[in-house]
């Protein structure tokens, strides 16, 4: 069965799911995690990718990007995963893969779904249980989008920006956002999205996606 078509638009954020080979561990500690840090923050330095959020779990990793394309995206998780893969193996006396298969992405309609993407991302350790707020939880961008914590690794995108006019007002009010629960629905949506590899907005966004596939 060929592989389905990765998809790209100028301008259009990706939401990026990797994970562990058959749901296994990737990070068995904290300084697995920040090693991975370290490895991502520098193939951002060479890739032309923007990331706008992010969430480490135990076994797998959400991103949600802004590339030049889908060459700067596979360049980008190569050099990472790669990198990540060595270290882990040397690590723990391992051999052989740690991720499975292809990382997973969708494209993300900006005007309505980037802020709700952010948001699914970072409530993952809450939907998980790990934690009952997601500023409990420090592997994940929440504390930079919403507590203005120093993070290097992210760039924020434009509708975030939009937020407020300076960052005091941009964290309050992406704070409040939190206020609302993302419904089953639309938690569904963001999984079928990216476990298909297509893209996650408005009917006529999606008309639009579906011909790039034809």
């Amino acid at each position: 069965m060929p592989r389905r078509l990765r998809l790209a638009l100028p301008g259009v954020p990706l939401h990026v799911v990797q994970r562990g080979v058959n749901r296994q561990a990737c990070f068995l500690d904290g300084q697995d995690k920040q090693r991975y840090l370290d490895y991502l923050r520098s193939c951002l330095a060479l890739a032309p990718c923007q990331l706008h959020a992010y969430v480490l779990m135990s076994n797998h990793v959400h991103l949600l990007l802004s590339t030049q394309g889908m060459a700067s995206l596979a360049s980008l998780m190569k050099m990472l995963n790669q990198r990540y893969v060595q270290y882990f193996n040397w690590r723990y006396g391992r051999t052989g893969s740690l991720w499975e298969g292809r990382y997973k992405s969708c494209l993300v309609q900006g005007e309505r779904y980037l802020l709700i993407c952010q948001r699914y991302i970072e409530l993952n350790p809450v939907r998980a249980g790990i934690v009952a707020l997601p500023g409990q939880y420090c592997w994940s961008s929440y504390r930079s989008n919403a507590q203005g914590v120093h993070d290097d690794l992210l760039s924020p995108h434009s509708l975030y920006l939009t937020l407020g006019r300076d960052e005091s007002e941009r964290q309050k009010k992406y704070q409040t956002l939190f206020q609302d629960e993302l419904g089953e629905r639309c938690i569904g949506q963001l999984r079928e999205a990216v476990n298909a590899e297509f893209a996650v907005g408005d009917q006529a966004f999606l008309r639009q996606v579906a011909e790039m596939r034809r």
